[in-house]
């Protein structure tokens, strides 16, 4: 994929550094030129000294043809502006957004960011999600509030348990992302057997979410 970076701080820097070990192509945008220079001697990427906020800028890093383009500098508002320029004037089809402050997190979702990245939310998340005895716990939601991304924890009595992915009638709009079964990570087929213990990764849209978790876990009235 080609990936537009804007803003090269330590999140930028290690994103960009991820993306590109990982065979994507990046180009990274930053306004401070000392950073981009840094950046520029440390990454194989194309590297733009300017103001992402800045159409031009957009252009150079020949935004129109990104596949997706990820808003992560300190300052929300320029996030929030760099995202709806790419998305309403370049017609970039994937935008993600760093949020800084939590409180922004619905005006990101309102205003038509594909997936704002909350950083409190997540962590908080994570905590949850260690120290939880429930069953199911809700990762994250995006595409404005449509989708959920949820974690399920099958235990003796999910109907689930020693059936075959194919044979779960999984609602539409629904998929399997992956099974966490002790330390190995499993990327679930129609063969695949869920057993008592696994931790399922699922996306679903918010109005199927109850019926896939009744398909893992039982009557969840």
């Amino acid at each position: 994929m080609y990936i537009v970076v804007v803003g090269a701080g330590r999140i930028g820097f290690n994103l960009a550094q991820k993306l590109i070990q990982d065979k994507h192509t990046v180009t990274v945008i930053e306004k401070d030129k000392v950073r981009a220079e840094g950046v520029s001697q440390n990454l194989n990427a194309m590297v733009i000294q300017g103001d992402g906020c800045e159409p031009r800028y957009l252009e150079d890093a020949q935004v129109r043809r990104a596949d997706v383009i990820a808003a992560v500098t300190a300052d929300d508002e320029d996030n929030l502006i760099i995202c709806q320029l790419a998305k309403e004037v370049f017609g970039v089809r994937r935008t993600v957004a760093r949020v800084n402050n939590p409180r922004n997190e619905h005006v990101f979702n309102e205003l038509g960011v594909d997936v704002p990245v909350n950083a409190t939310t997540i962590i908080a998340k994570i905590i949850e999600e260690e120290v939880s005895f429930e069953d199911v716990i809700n990762l994250m939601t995006f595409k404005r509030g449509k989708l959920a991304l949820v974690r399920v924890d099958l235990t003796n009595e999910s109907p689930a348990v020693g059936r075959y992915v194919k044979d779960i009638k999984i609602p539409e709009n629904s998929v399997l992302v992956s099974i966490v079964r002790g330390e190995s990570v499993i990327v679930p087929k129609g063969e695949t057997v869920l057993q008592k213990g696994d931790d399922v990764i699922a996306l679903t849209t918010i109005e199927n979410e109850k019926q896939l978790l009744d398909q893992l876990m039982g009557n969840t009235e």
